[in-house]
C-alpha cells in the first residue's frame, strides 16, 4: 500500500483504532472519509478535523451500505482504498440462552458487515489505481478469549475470508491487507485504561511504520500481537490459551 495520495474510506472510524488511523493517514497527505452510525459524532469529527469526510453508515443494514457506497463514490470518485474497521465486542455466557441475541448482533456487524461492505465496494476499487482493501481481524482470531466467544469466531472468519479474498483477487490490481490488532487501549470492552492493553498511540505508530516499511505486506501485525498470532505455528497454543484466559 502506498503511504500517500490515497482516498481511503474507513467504516467504523468514529473512535479508537479507526479514528486514529484516519488522522495518521490524513497527516501523510491522504484523503480520508469516515463512516459511522452516529451523526452527532460524525459532525463533531468534521468540525474538529477539517478535511476529514464523513458519511452515515450502519454496516448491520445492507441498505445503509448501498447508500453509503453511492454517497462516497459520488463525492470521492477517486476512492481507491477501504478499511473494514466497523465491529462490536461483547462478553457472553454460553449457558444463558439470552446470549444468542448478542451473538447474532456480533455476527451481523463483524462478519456480514465486512462481507457486505466488500461485496459492494470491491468491483469499484478494481477499476482504480493502487487499490487496497484492509480488513481487520484480531489476535483473538488465533487464540480465543473465552468470555467473548462469538467475537473471536467472527475475527477468525474474517482472517479466513481475507485469505480467500486475496487469492480470488490475485488477477486484479487490488492489494489485500489484514490488520491484526492486539488488545489496545480503546473503548472496546472498556479497555481505555487497561494496563494489559497496548497504548493507542504506540499501536498506531508501529502500524503506520509497518505499512511504510513493508508496502507489500499481507498482514499488519505489531510485535505485541505475535504472542497470539504465532502461538499455533510455534507449537505453544495450549499454554498461550491458558495464559490469555488466566486473568
Amino acid at each position: 500500500m502506498k503511504t500517500t495520495g490515497n482516498t481511503i474510506f474507513i467504516t467504523g472510524g468514529t473512535s479508537g483504532l479507526g479514528l486514529g488511523l484516519a488522522l495518521r493517514w490524513r497527516e501523510l497527505g491522504n484523503t480520508v472519509i469516515i463512516g459511522g452510525r452516529r451523526k452527532e459524532l460524525l459532525d463533531q469529527i468534521a468540525t474538529d478535523y477539517p478535511g476529514i469526510g464523513t458519511v452515515e453508515l450502519d454496516v448491520a443494514d445492507p441498505a445503509s451500505i448501498d447508500t453509503a457506497f453511492e454517497d462516497v463514490t459520488s463525492r470521492y470518485p477517486e476512492l481507491n482504498a477501504i478499511v473494514t474497521m466497523a465491529g462490536i465486542m461483547h462478553p457472553e455466557n454460553l449457558l444463558d440462552p439470552a446470549h444468542l441475541a448478542t451473538a447474532e448482533a456480533i455476527v451481523t456487524t463483524n462478519l456480514l458487515g465486512t462481507i457486505r461492505t466488500l461485496t459492494r465496494f470491491t468491483p469499484y476499487l478494481a477499476t482504480k489505481q493502487d487499490p487496497t482493501i484492509l480488513t481487520v481481524s484480531s489476535g483473538l482470531a488465533f487464540v480465543p478469549l473465552v468470555i467473548t466467544p462469538t467475537y473471536n469466531a467472527t475475527k477468525a472468519a474474517v482472517h479466513s475470508y481475507t485469505q480467500s479474498l486475496r487469492l480470488q483477487l490475485a488477477g486484479t490490481p487490488i492489494q489485500v491487507i489484514e490488520i491484526i490488532p492486539p488488545a489496545v487501549q480503546t473503548a472496546l470492552m472498556g479497555q481505555e485504561n487497561d494496563e494489559r492493553a497496548m497504548p493507542l498511540d504506540d499501536y498506531l505508530t508501529e502500524t503506520m511504520a509497518i505499512l511504510r516499511d513493508h508496502p507489500e505486506a499481507e498482514e499488519v501485525a505489531v510485535e505485541r500481537v505475535n504472542f497470539l498470532r504465532n502461538a499455533e505455528r510455534e507449537n505453544r497454543y495450549a499454554e498461550t490459551l491458558k495464559a490469555l484466559n488466566s486473568h
